[in-house]
């Protein structure tokens, strides 16, 4: 079955509370406006944020099934549960709702964690499910403000504000992305 977009924002609404149903559209407004400001498609930046978090409530011992029977990034089951629900939700995506497009499907995979080499879909997902307009933490303002001027640069803020967060709560910090920061910095500096 090919859903229509209003099908697909029925079926993941109907997913999560309406407060994360908020936070997906502020996602989805986000990555539209980011997608046209610099460059991406502003209709596949739309699809990924209406999935990026298709699975995030879905109950835990569910998540870590799918990654085992799927043969999913297994890795996942060691770092973090809150980094589970995107590599399933990109999974979700095009088996239940028929997403084939390649670069869709990573940037849903790639929104919590990034990764090297991000491709620009990656990047404008990434950064608008960090600074939609519901989204409240220290520093958040300055990633906004960092965003009119460079993806690039407010992502370094946005893992380095997570790396930060993780780090003062003693947390496991998942090596992809002080390797997403770290590529992202290299970016910078030979644009410079």
């Amino acid at each position: 079955m090919v859903y229509s977009r209003e099908q697909l924002m029925e079926a993941v609404s109907a997913q999560m509370p309406a407060k994360r149903w908020a936070h997906t559209l502020g996602v989805m407004e986000t990555a539209v406006r980011l997608a046209e400001q610099y460059g991406a498609d502003p209709v596949k930046a739309d699809l990924a944020a209406i999935l990026h978090d298709v699975a995030k409530y879905w109950p835990v011992q569910k998540l870590e099934q799918m990654i085992k029977d799927h043969g999913l990034s297994s890795e996942l089951l060691d770092y973090d549960k809150q980094l589970w629900h995107a590599e399933v939700g990109a999974f979700v995506a095009r088996q239940e709702y028929g997403v084939e497009d390649q670069e869709v499907l990573d940037a849903i995979r790639y929104h919590t964690s990034g990764r090297v080499g991000m491709t620009l879909l990656d990047k404008v997902v990434c950064l608008a499910d960090y600074i939609e307009p519901g989204r409240d933490f220290p520093g958040v303002n300055n990633i906004r403000d960092l965003a009119n001027h460079s993806l690039e640069e407010a992502l370094v803020a946005g893992f380095e504000s997570t790396i930060q967060f993780l780090l003062s709560r003693r947390q496991i910090i998942f090596p992809l992305t002080f390797m997403a920061r770290n590529d992202l910095i290299k970016q910078l500096e030979a644009n410079s």
